[in-house]
């Protein structure tokens, strides 16, 4: 199979850590081009504005988009109105509706849309989700609790209108929630703290229901030590729990194990399997449960908060 030449849309932390080490290892495309205000990879190349790379990259088949999410609607519709299939980082949109009209164009178009949902990749999940098929939930602990400082130092659109907040690295934990779980979850109930110099959350609680199971979410954005990424599931065959973000699970009985991370080169094989074959893969439930939470959440103000 010919390679399919990709562009590369935002080049920070995420696509340097994760983006271009997973297209490097994946023999299916070609990085042909990048897109950036301000950086760019050597020897790849570089354009200040996904308008430009289109422009002149009319050989492009694909763009990976691995920009913030307020404002990526429009770079996906530019993308898709110049015949390229999309990939778009987590969270895939600021809003669901914007990813429904992402949908609606990339069929009418013929093209592939793929909502990407990392920690989904993650080593343990496939075997957290066979395991729990089938079994009565009972309860769900989620605790997400991670140091904003260190993995998005400087970063102050994460904070802003349409970043999300801690609802940005939590979202992971319901993406994984939702593809293991046996029922679908509902928000019943939250508690956003917003620094009062901000105006996203920068730790909350959620309560949900699985079925007639509670879960409890915890999350964190000022997590100091040792960083938390756990879900527990409580089951009438005893404790399902998965700890650092999916990669490692112990079942009742047995010994935890750890798999290796290859979350993003998973993604980019699904991405070149829905190319090939003519199919998008548009999930919105974990983008969804962040909206409802905003939506039923007591908001509370808290002290100030500065990178």
């Amino acid at each position: 199979m010919n390679q399919v030449r990709l562009g590369l849309v935002g080049i920070g932390k995420i696509a340097r850590d994760q983006h271009l080490p997973a297209i490097a290892s994946v023999a299916a495309f070609d990085l042909a081009a990048t897109a950036s205000r301000a950086a760019q990879v050597d020897g790849i190349d570089a354009y200040p504005s996904i308008e430009a790379m289109l422009a002149a990259r009319g050989d492009l088949a694909a763009v990976s988009l691995c920009t913030p999410p307020s404002g990526r609607v429009d770079q996906a519709l530019a993308a898709l109105r110049a015949g390229k299939h999309v990939m778009l980082e987590k969270p895939p949109a600021a809003t669901v509706s914007e990813v429904a009209l992402l949908d609606k164009v990339a069929r009418d178009v013929g093209l592939t849309l793929f909502t990407t949902w990392h920690s989904r990749e993650a080593a343990a999940v496939d075997t957290a989700r066979d395991w729990l098929a089938g079994k009565r939930i009972r309860a769900v602990r989620i605790d997400w609790k991670e140091d904003i400082r260190k993995w998005h130092p400087g970063q102050e659109w994460i904070m802003a209108a349409g970043g999300f907040g801690v609802f940005d690295p939590a979202i992971n934990a319901l993406s994984i929630a939702t593809r293991i779980l046996p029922h679908a979850l509902l928000v019943s109930a939250a508690t956003l703290a917003v620094p009062a110099n901000r105006v996203s959350p920068i730790a909350a609680t959620v309560r949900m229901r699985c079925g007639d199971a509670p879960v409890e979410v915890s999350l964190d954005f000022l997590q100091t030590g040792p960083q938390q990424w756990d879900i527990g599931v409580d089951t009438e065959a005893g404790t399902l729990a998965l700890r650092d973000g999916g990669r490692t699970i112990a079942l009742p009985g047995t010994t935890a194990t750890t798999g290796q991370n290859e979350e993003y080169a998973r993604l980019y094989r699904r991405f070149a399997d829905l190319i090939a074959t003519g199919q998008s893969d548009v999930d919105v439930s974990p983008l969804q449960l962040v909206a409802d939470a905003f939506l039923v959440a007591e908001r509370k103000t808290v002290e100030p908060f500065d990178f």
